[in-house]
């Protein structure tokens, strides 16, 4: 299993909330400095950094918008809201929020960080849903997921400039853990005798974006994206479960399962091995997968990509490459090849929201 290593890509945009008299302390000190002109030096130094505050997402428009006034196809959060913190904001006013989840199918407990697109919040879209791209990280996937925690990588950013240009949709991003300790590689399975961390991401942070935001009743609007590890994790579970999901971006990837924890079991094995989960769909004739390959020239992996494509890539199981030049292998590199076709490439197989022609 390949390990991309990340920084968090964004060291002046995360971080722990204060202790509550620390901050009343912070925040007296801010507002002399203010007072003495010096409020920029009291923002340089994070006197008042509102990381770690609550925050929630669309409640405004939702209030408005009744589940009788969704658009066809459209599903309202279905609740209970969780109880998000803020960990970063963007440039451009969004902000990532983090909550943590016990899956109620798995049983296992992480944490999850979300990202909404200024559109979400937008009073037209208000009966529209969003699509959602689970997005994976590669490492240790445990306890963070460098998508969330780095916004520096520009995964949100890439995202909200294909937006405005028209070139993607705006994605809600979902940003969970992967792994259940910081050890081993779960290969996003439910391997047998070890937590059950492929449903996990297939059934317990779909369900978690459900409850929270306003998404799509079918899998034209949810897909994966996801680096090394990550990569390998999405573009499985888009094979094992294309009833649920139609696309995925999958980066520097592993194309089989290779965790010691499976310790030989490979009925088990082959059950979450993409080579055979592709070859079962080819048989079944559909529903028909989109899957984009991205191989930086810095990095090894091309050959086991497009020897996939060349035995896979037909019938109901769509591939394509996306080649980064002088890429390696790590996020920045894959959110340029995101920047330089991918999003575009995905945005044209899902499903998009609907602007309230009524509204302006």
């Amino acid at each position: 299993m390949q390990h991309d290593q990340q920084g968090d890509g964004s060291p002046m945009t995360t971080g722990s909330r204060r202790p509550h008299r620390l901050r009343l302390l912070l925040i007296s000190g801010g507002l002399a400095l203010t007072l003495a002109g010096g409020g920029a030096a009291a923002y340089k130094f994070g006197l008042f950094s509102d990381i770690g505050d609550p925050v929630s997402f669309g409640k405004v428009q939702e209030k408005t918008a009744t589940a009788s006034e969704a658009l066809p196809e459209v599903l309202m959060p279905t609740g209970p809201a969780a109880s998000f913190v803020r960990t970063s904001r963007l440039p451009d006013g969004t902000q990532v929020g983090k909550a943590t989840l016990t899956g109620k199918k798995s049983g296992f407990t992480g944490d999850v960080w979300v990202w909404v697109p200024k559109e979400y919040d937008d009073p037209k879209y208000a009966k529209s849903g969003f699509p959602v791209l689970i997005s994976l990280p590669g490492g240790r996937g445990y306890p963070t997921n460098y998508w969330g925690t780095g916004p520096g990588l520009g995964l949100q950013q890439a995202v909200a400039d294909g937006a405005k240009s028209g070139k993607s949709l705006p994605f809600i991003l979902i940003m969970p853990v992967t792994n259940a300790d910081t050890k081993h590689h779960f290969d996003g399975s439910d391997i047998p005798g070890q937590p059950k961390m492929g449903t996990w991401m297939a059934d317990d942070v779909p369900d978690f974006a459900k409850a929270n935001f306003r998404t799509f009743t079918s899998r034209d609007g949810w897909a994966f994206m996801g680096s090394s590890a990550g990569g390998f994790n999405g573009f499985k579970q888009l094979l094992k479960y294309p009833d649920r999901f139609k696309a995925a971006i999958a980066s520097g990837t592993d194309i089989v399962p290779d965790s010691p924890l499976w310790n030989g079991n490979t009925q088990a094995m082959d059950q979450n091995n993409p080579e055979k989960l592709a070859a079962k769909l080819i048989d079944a004739g559909g529903p028909d997968v989109y899957i984009n390959f991205q191989i930086g020239t810095k990095e090894t992996g091309r050959e086991q990509a497009e020897k996939f494509m060349k035995e896979y890539g037909k019938g109901p199981v769509h591939t394509s490459l996306q080649v980064i030049q002088d890429g390696e292998h790590n996020g920045k590199s894959y959110v340029r090849g995101m920047r330089e076709g991918s999003l575009e490439w995905i945005s044209k197989v899902m499903k998009g929201p609907t602007p309230d022609p009524g509204v302006r």
